[in-house]
């Protein structure tokens, strides 16, 4: 058997959040329940209409440009893409073609080939056997598309690049990007070939989330390896993605930029973006929040572990959460790194729970990074929590009952580590359960004189069963041994 290199490219569309559509005053609204209530004749192509461009969208699109160290075009415009489909009203798609607003750049490690703004077409709700009705609510909606290099070489590369998209599309504010929604959308361009040779692109549809991406991609290496070795050609083609069969199906003959027919907009003026002051690099730039890249890397600079940086960088509403966290800390990092460790393993064990106990719960695999809830909880809450662990008033054992118990009941946590008896016994308290213990357990205690250790972390652990967990180990084991020395 030959041995075969994947070659892939993704073509990325999101849906830009504007107030109206690309091209009318029709409102943007993914959220609308009543089909067709956000048209207009504009966007319904009919006669006399003419379009305007959105400014917005365009300045949402270079400021993506800006993130990825793209260059931003100086003269632009939009082409008409002719092709004749229920769900394209005027029968053709107003894009851009030969002069993109962005020309290279650069995300996780991918070059990037163009970014460019078009419109977006109707949706097509298909009854099967029965009928396809048509959607205009989303026909003229601003589209982004953003092509890759034929660069990347995996399933896992090519996941990890489209989150990061995504990721980075959320905190420009340039898109909430919910693949669920249809609000972004990935296409992926797949060839094998021995290393050195082309081989025939295939273009693969429906990709409704990350993992549905992976799966097809890793399929049709599979697919286009078999064809190879049985001595045929693989087809250029579009083909489809059947989730419940997992496998990818063919759909129609791959089309080509000629078949497309593109021209110059005859309505839309060209646009000069240097004219334009507020189009400019340096403008925009000032508008450029900290970018998903560099407050990871400010996370790791703090000490926080790598998934844990990862997980507050893609979950927005986490994220959110542990920095009004690290300001009431006020640089003390030992108490950040401590709040870190129980955000990341306690506090998401605790909402996960309570989001698989939700019926309308969406598949992990397809949450779109982003918490369903609130976090059940203030940061000024939990911060007192963290500073009771930290000053040894609880111990690790109470702080989890307690953050439990502050979620379900809302109440000040000092206030019920009070009523819960969750603050740590006296020493009082401690020397009466450790001669408790000793008494009880004379063999235990008599192996550990004869020198077995894990005689000793039995005593302790009966020590803290007798507390309720409200003993500290550390003192348990060393009251444990000074009494025993003794005996």
């Amino acid at each position: 058997m030959a041995i075969y290199e994947p070659t892939i490219g993704l073509e990325i569309h999101a849906e830009l959040k504007t107030r109206t559509k690309m091209f009318c005053c029709s409102k943007n609204d993914s959220d609308a329940s009543e089909p067709n209530a956000n048209t207009c004749p504009v966007c319904m192509a009919h006669p006399g209409t003419l379009p305007v461009i959105n400014e917005e969208a365009v300045r949402q699109v270079l400021r993506v440009g800006i993130a990825l160290g793209s260059q931003l075009a100086d003269y632009t415009e939009f082409d008409r893409k002719n092709y004749f489909y229920p769900d394209l009203p005027k029968g053709y798609q107003l894009s851009q073609f030969v002069y993109p607003l962005i020309s290279g750049g650069v995300l996780n490690d991918v070059a990037v080939t163009r970014v460019h703004l078009e419109e977006d077409t109707a949706s097509s709700i298909h009854e099967e056997g029965i009928s396809t009705t048509i959607d205009y609510n989303r026909a003229g909606v601003p589209l982004m598309e953003l092509v890759t290099e034929p660069v990347i070489k995996s399933p896992r590369q090519a996941g990890d690049f489209a989150r990061e998209l995504q990721t980075l599309l959320r905190y420009l504010g340039a898109s909430e990007a919910n693949m669920e929604k249809g609000q972004m959308r990935v296409e992926a361009n797949i060839s094998i070939a021995i290393p050195g040779e082309m081989g025939t692109k295939v273009e693969i549809k429906n990709l409704n989330s990350f993992r549905a991406m992976e799966r097809a991609v890793e399929y049709e290496i599979k697919r286009q390896t078999a064809v190879l070795e049985k001595g045929e050609k693989v087809a250029q083609e579009t083909r489809g993605w059947d989730e419940g069969k997992q496998s990818t199906f063919p759909q129609r003959i791959k089309e080509g930029s000629a078949d497309y027919r593109y021209f110059p907009d005859p309505d839309l003026p060209s646009l000069k973006l240097s004219e334009l002051p507020e189009m400019s690099r340096e403008s925009l730039e000032m508008t450029m929040p900290e970018l998903p890249w560099e407050r990871r890397e400010r996370y790791l600079s703090l000490g926080i572990k790598a998934d844990d940086a990862q997980l507050y960088v893609q979950e927005l509403a986490l994220g959110a959460f542990f920095e009004e966290v690290v300001a009431l800390f006020e640089g003390d990092n030992a108490r950040v790194l401590l709040a870190s460790n129980y955000i990341a393993n306690d506090l998401v064990a605790i909402i996960s729970s309570s989001a698989k106990a939700t019926k309308d719960r969406r598949d992990t695999e397809k949450r779109d990074t982003e918490y369903q809830s609130m976090i059940p909880i203030s940061a000024h809450n939990f911060k007192k929590i963290i500073d009771m662990v930290a000053s040894r008033k609880i111990s690790s054992r109470a702080a989890k009952d307690l953050l439990l118990e502050s979620i379900q009941g809302g109440k000040d946590t000092e206030i019920l580590a009070q009523g819960k008896g969750l603050f740590r016994v006296t020493a009082t308290d401690i020397g009466s359960v450790v001669d408790h213990v000793i008494e009880k357990n004379a063999s235990v205690v008599g192996d550990f004189r004869a020198g077995k250790a894990a005689a000793l972390e039995y005593l302790v652990g009966q020590c803290m069963k007798a507390l309720k967990g409200a003993g500290d180990p550390v003192a348990l084991r060393e009251a444990l041994k000074q009494k025993m020395d003794a005996l």
